[in-house]
This record gives C-alpha cells, structure tokens and sequence, in this order.
C-alpha cells in the first residue's frame, strides 16, 4: 500500500501536525511543538495561513470501525 499524507485521526486543532509525524514517523508531541514554534516565531501569520491551507488541502486519515469480532474493516 502506498504511503499517503493525511491528516491525522490524533487531532489537537485539525491534524495536520499530527499527520506530518505519521507519515514521518516522528513523534507527533515534537512535531507539534516545532510547528507551534514556527507559528509563533514567523509572525504568527504566514504559519497560520499556511496551516490553514495544509488543513484544507490533506485529506482526511481513512476511518476504520470495529465489527463484532473485534477485526478493523473500512467504512465506507
């Protein structure tokens, strides 16, 4: 299965730092905090904007439900 970017199901604001880390396989807590830092550190604008933009642009993580006995399936 291909690797895709999406936003994470793990969501603090809408994801998007979330799914960097999985996709990157970083620990989600420091790619928060980089990215909070960068927010704050830029001016708060052009992170903003561009945050806003990732959170519309990335798609949503595929949401699995949990059957009866007990296996993962996706919904449809």
């Amino acid at each position: 299965m291909k690797k895709q970017l999406t936003k994470s199901r793990d969501k603090i604001v809408a994801g998007v730092f979330g799914g960097i880390a999985d996709y990157f396989g970083l620990d989600k807590a420091w790619v928060r905090i980089l990215g909070a830092a960068l927010i704050i550190f830029t001016g708060f604008f052009p992170g903003v904007l561009l945050y806003i933009v990732a959170a519309i642009v990335m798609p949503d993580a595929p949401t699995r439900s949990n059957t009866m006995d007990g296996h993962y399936r996706k919904k449809d």
